[in-house]
């Protein structure tokens, strides 16, 4: 008899029900903005160590950065995803 499954870290789902790894309807500059307000620059910086969060950081130049530099965009994805996700999961 097999166990009912528990859902993974990658299958929360926001207030919409959306699940919040696809980031539905989430653009680049709300996720900026959204780990800007959860860590600070300083505090991302640390979390992912790219120039235009330690030197004169500000939403434009790290959008236009994120924008033509995949690696760096997809590692700002997944941290959104992480914190996100641990926040609803502490909310529950």
């Amino acid at each position: 008899m097999s166990q009912p499954s528990r859902p993974s870290a990658h299958d929360a789902r926001d207030e919409s029900g959306h699940l919040i790894r696809e980031l539905h309807g989430i653009t680049l500059a709300q996720i900026l903005e959204y780990l800007v307000a959860a860590y600070g620059w300083p505090g991302l910086d640390s979390r992912i160590r790219i120039n235009c969060f330690s030197v004169d950081p500000s939403i434009k130049s790290s959008l236009t950065f994120l924008r033509r530099t995949p690696w760096a965009r997809a590692k700002v994805e997944a941290l959104y995803v992480e914190t996100r996700t641990a926040e609803l999961r502490k909310a529950r």
